[in-house]
């Protein structure tokens, strides 16, 4: 059966929806661009299968689909901007078998005019087609949430964009297959900057509530009790929760340097979410002091290295300049993640525990960086000598909260 859909990256944005294109009994054609891809357990890739999905290397499918969407990865770049490299790699790939009549879509986070002035010059130019005259184009924010099981593809609106008005209801077609809703934008740079301000708006108020994280502390508040009571204003409040560091691929952007007009906000959440790493572990520096050990040669287990809970995914995991920082003050680090089976930093193994209580008791201090279904906080709180709580999962008074 030819694919009607031909999805490019199968990474964080592309996996979802290819997912979701398959179970609306979409054929689709799964494009890798390189070496990422999402994780899939074989009975999982088996069900796709089964129901007309396609994984290929092998770019001659693109030539003969009716809509392409370019879901590439673009991790921050070392200048500190979004590295646009894979989003090249698939655009040129895609060019060179553009056919008229298809319908391009781009979802991976980019900055706003990147559809119009980077991915449009790259397809007219490779395929001798003109965008919104021999094909169409739009952008689409991801809107992807990993492991959320109440917000799917499927009832979660879809934000579109097009070139030009028939570029937009294009897009809007084939989203109409997957979503209950479509939402048009007035163009794609409103529909870049929906992501963008959807992702801003998560890392300055991650940012906000872990400034509150320390600050509490110092007053010998609980901050965990604050948010339970201020969530229940029905109004004008949206509950956040602080922990080690901020994760994920979704990267803020502060526009340094674009339009002339930075997002100084932002450019400060980050600079607060990334100090977080290190609060973490000045926190467990000081309890390891308070109970007359020294961090150099203490035994510290990191529970939970994943950047989001239930999930295997390591993108941006705070845990990972957690275990540096440790590991510089002389301390001994192990790890327990029931998703991850191997975990390396500076190019070094760290030692797994295979036994969670008994690693736990051994330990001089564990530290829960992320809160995994399977861990038992009660238990563990009673097993380890010196537990310090990232997450707020701990019952009152059952461990140190950050």
């Amino acid at each position: 059966m030819p694919a009607d859909l031909a999805v490019i990256g199968l990474g964080p944005y592309g996996l979802p929806l290819a997912q979701a294109a398959v179970a609306a009994g979409i054929p689709t054609l799964g494009y890798t661009t390189g070496p990422e891809t999402g994780p899939l357990s074989p009975a999982e890739l088996r069900r796709m299968l089964s129901r007309g999905f396609r994984p290929a290397t092998d770019p001659a499918g693109l030539g003969r689909v009716r809509t392409a969407v370019i879901c590439a990865p673009t991790p921050r770049a070392v200048d500190g901007g979004l590295d646009l490299s894979q989003v090249e790699a698939a655009a040129r790939t895609l060019a060179a078998r553009l056919r008229p009549h298809t319908t391009v879509i781009l979802e991976s986070p980019v900055r706003p005019g990147t559809t119009e002035n980077f991915l449009r010059p790259l397809l007219e130019k490779g395929s001798g087609l003109r965008a919104g005259r021999d094909f169409h184009l739009a952008y689409a924010p991801s809107r992807v949430d990993p492991g959320n099981r109440d917000h799917t593809p499927a009832n979660t609106p879809k934000v579109i964009g097009g070139l030009t008005p028939a570029c937009t209801e294009s897009a809007a077609a084939f989203y109409s297959r997957l979503t209950d809703k479509v939402v048009r934008a007035r163009g794609p740079r409103e529909a870049e900057t929906v992501q963008l301000l959807e992702t801003n708006f998560r890392h300055v108020n991650i940012a906000l509530v872990n400034e509150m994280a320390a600050l509490c502390h110092d007053l010998g508040v609980d901050l965990w009790d604050v948010i339970r009571c201020a969530e229940t204003k029905p109004f004008g409040f949206q509950a956040f929760r602080p922990g080690p560091g901020v994760g994920g691929h979704g990267v803020p952007q502060d526009l340094t340097g674009h339009a002339g007009r930075p997002l100084r906000m932002v450019e400060l959440a980050q600079q607060v979410n990334g100090r977080m790493p290190q609060y973490v572990v000045q926190r467990a520096a000081a309890l390891l002091n308070e109970h007359g050990k020294s961090a150099r040669g203490a035994r510290v287990l990191l529970l939970g290295v994943t950047y989001k809970a239930d999930l295997a995914d390591q993108q941006g995991t705070p845990a990972h300049e957690v275990a540096i920082r440790l590991m510089e003050l002389g301390a001994s680090v192990s790890y327990h993640d029931p998703h991850v089976a191997s975990w390396s930093v500076l190019n070094r193994p760290v030692p797994r525990a295979d036994s969670l209580y008994e690693a736990a008791a051994d330990a001089d201090l564990t530290i829960l960086l992320q809160q995994h279904r399977t861990y038992d906080m009660q238990g563990l709180s009673v097993k380890a000598q010196l537990l310090l709580d990232t997450r707020g999962a701990t019952p009152t008074g059952a461990a140190h909260r950050l």
